[in-house]
């Protein structure tokens, strides 16, 4: 096998550490929860490299309550020799050295999700400490740690306490052992989520078949037993298919997929189609996730159409032979993974989650084509591939129904126009990426928020009811929804295959609600339709949440705002003695001053940024919250609802 032979020599070097602590945005992000959790997934990807070209067969991550956290794999072990050109050991280069790894050649990694081969160098430069085990026949152990010399003021970043030793243990074991804790001088926050960790540990469990990944949580009560959960998908990317898919109803039993190499480019696909009417497409490059599409999507969506129309005439559902259903068509209620494995990957997109790599393309049509041409050949297949040609040719019965309102939701049409007369107070500024627009509930709040606004780049959009709950409906009902309408013509970008983001009106879209039940359903319903038509718009950070205050403590002169019951005493306490409580029922309640001063004042203001870090667990907490069935919802609300808790839904999607 190539690679067997894994020594320094391997490693290549690129550059050492010295911005990583001066500007840590530029490698993890930010030094909020999303950074904090890059550093772990930068020593879990190193592990999953090995599992994934074939050399470790299990994972295990453990979550300690002094704040560090651990990763251990069953792979080779990180070199242990001489690193011919600096002259110490690969694992030191690995880990003070930036842009340091075996993974800038093809000779022992032929694929990797390691980004650019930063990580184990970030994660040391930006932690307290570092411990790293490796199991090659002997124990060998070294540490790292960073701290502040006071002769310079300077931060030093992950410096070995001393070099690679020997421990002269034996063992049968083969892997690598890190040990971390994060550095409470960088990140705002050093608790690691056990949700946020498990997810991901999930789907790369799905996404690499059959290996082994094991999660223990010891950060629980004195006596209890540490949390453990276990992940291992013998089915692969059928599983994660199944996953996806529990709860709604599917045309076929089993999914369908295809896996195979193309022109060094390892491609797997997997699908099934669901009564829904909107696509849900999760592809991943080396085990990364690229929600922002690319190449090997867009080939993936070409091969589809124009296999899948040749399977239609071939049926006889085509009686034309220059006849066609659109790729929109055989993509309605499809639930997709595609998972391609390649060498030199070039991430793109404002959040590098885009595949860049032209040569994609080509590749993933060829298998998409040959692979779904074999299952059509199959007999067992037969009724599969007439249920997706008739849901298709109903999608396209709709598609023509619904051209029309389509054209009624571009926000170029005279007729959109007209529908936001009366309704949207819209500011003056032309600049986009300066704009804001406030979606309020009900004309009370909407009045007021009016009189609050700075009309140079502030726009209020009041919603006279309830808009409509787009899951389980079809884009011309989507469409024939009043409210619906009024925020696509607002926005201006378009919804569904037809968004673009470049014509966005706003760049911020700040849902306003009451921080009630019906608030909640409103935001819950509002996040739902911006997930499922018009996602660009989540993914890019453009959606927020206005975070209007629940209390009032005042006595004379003195007011404060507290915005959650945990803040109220803190609040009681700072007015003292002889306070008066108001409790907000409604942001109408509020005098315009009061809104503008508490939720609309950009120096002041708190807003909740939407993003989504894992698209397939928001697909599944969609599904579960706003889908028909019943029992699934009650299960998710009775796990995770507290209505006096603003942001119990965003929590759940990685705000």
């Amino acid at each position: 096998m190539a690679g067997k032979n894994y020594n320094a020599e391997d490693i290549k070097i690129l550059e050492g550490l010295d911005a990583v602590r001066l500007r840590p945005g530029m490698y993890i992000g930010s030094t909020g929860v999303k950074g904090l959790h890059h550093i772990l997934w930068e020593i879990v990807d190193n592990a999953i490299d090995e599992a994934s070209n074939g050399f470790a067969s299990r994972i295990e991550v453990k979550l300690y309550k002094d704040g560090s956290a651990s990763v251990e794999d069953n792979g080779r072990g990180i070199p242990t020799d001489i690193h011919p050109k600096t002259g110490v050991s690969g694992v030191e280069v690995v880990f003070t050295q930036l842009h340091a790894g075996g993974k800038f050649d093809e000779h022992n990694y032929s694929f990797s999700g390691g980004l650019h081969g930063v990580g184990a160098s970030v994660t040391n430069a930006l932690s307290e400490w570092l411990e790293v085990t490796v199991f090659r026949k002997t124990v060998y152990k070294m540490s790292f740690h960073s701290y502040l010399d006071e002769k310079t003021g300077k931060y030093a970043s992950g410096v070995p306490n001393e070099h690679l030793r020997d421990t002269g243990e034996k063992t049968q074991k083969t892997g690598t052992l890190v040990r971390f804790k994060p550095d409470k001088a960088v990140f705002e926050n050093i608790s690691f989520n056990f949700e946020t960790v498990s997810k991901r540990l999930k789907e790369l469990a799905f996404l690499n078949k059959g290996l082994e990944i094991n999660l223990v949580d010891e950060r629980v009560a004195e006596g209890k037993n540490p949390i453990v959960v276990n992940y291992k998908y013998e089915g692969g990317l059928h599983d994660f298919a199944m996953y996806l898919n529990d709860g709604k109803s599917t045309l076929y039993d089993k999914p369908i997929g295809y896996k195979t190499e193309k022109d060094g480019i390892l491609i797997e696909f997997v699908m099934q189609h669901t009564g829904d009417f909107t696509e849900s497409l999760f592809s991943f490059v080396n085990n990364i996730p690229t929600p922002e599409g690319g190449f090997h999507e867009t080939g993936f969506r070409s091969g589809l159409t124009k296999c899948l129309n040749d399977v239609a005439r071939s049926a006889g559902f085509l009686k034309d032979k220059d006849a066609n259903l659109m790729g929109e068509d055989f993509r309605e209620g499809l639930t997709a993974i595609l998972s391609v494995k390649m060498k030199n990957v070039q991430f793109e997109g404002q959040t590098k989650t885009k595949l860049g790599n032209p040569e994609a393309r080509a590749p993933v049509e060829t298998a998409t084509i040959e692979g779904l041409s074999l299952l059509y050949k199959d007999p067992a297949n037969k009724t599969v591939f007439e249920e997706i040609v008739k849901k298709a040719q109903s999608a396209a019965r709709v598609r023509l129904a619904a051209r029309q309102a389509k054209e009624v939701a571009r926000a170029k049409n005279s007729i959109d126009n007209l529908t936001l007369v009366g309704k949207l107070a819209a500011c003056t500024g032309k600049k986009p990426e300066l704009n804001e627009l406030f979606i309020v509930e009900g004309d009370s709040a909407g009045g007021t928020a009016k009189q609050a606004r700075v009309r140079q780049y502030q726009s209020i959009l009041p919603l006279r009811g309830k808009p409509l709950n787009v899951e389980k409906k079809r884009i011309d009902q989507v469409l024939a929804n009043e409210e619906i309408r009024t925020i696509i013509s607002a926005l201006g970008a378009g919804i569904g295959s037809d968004f673009n983001l470049d014509n966005l009106n706003y760049h911020k879209v700040i849902i306003l609600s009451d921080a009630d039940q019906d608030g909640m359903h409103i935001r819950c319903i509002l996040l739902t339709f911006f997930f499922r038509y018009m996602r660009e718009l989540v993914y890019n950070g453009h959606v927020y949440i206005g975070m209007p205050p629940l209390y009032k403590v005042y006595k004379k002169d003195v007011v404060e705002y507290a915005y959650d019951d945990a803040q109220l005493q803190e609040k009681i306490e700072k007015v003292g003695k002889g306070y008066q409580l108001q409790r907000y029922k409604g942001l109408g309640e509020m005098s315009a001053e009061q809104l503008w001063e508490t939720t609309m004042d950009p120096a002041a203001r708190n807003l909740i940024q939407v993003t989504i870090e894992d698209a397939a667990e928001a697909e599944q907490m969609v599904t579960a919250l706003m889908g028909d069935r019943v029992e699934a919802r009650k299960e998710f609300l009775a796990q995770n609802a507290n209505f006096n808790k603003v942001d119990t839904f965003m929590d759940k999607v990685n705000i």
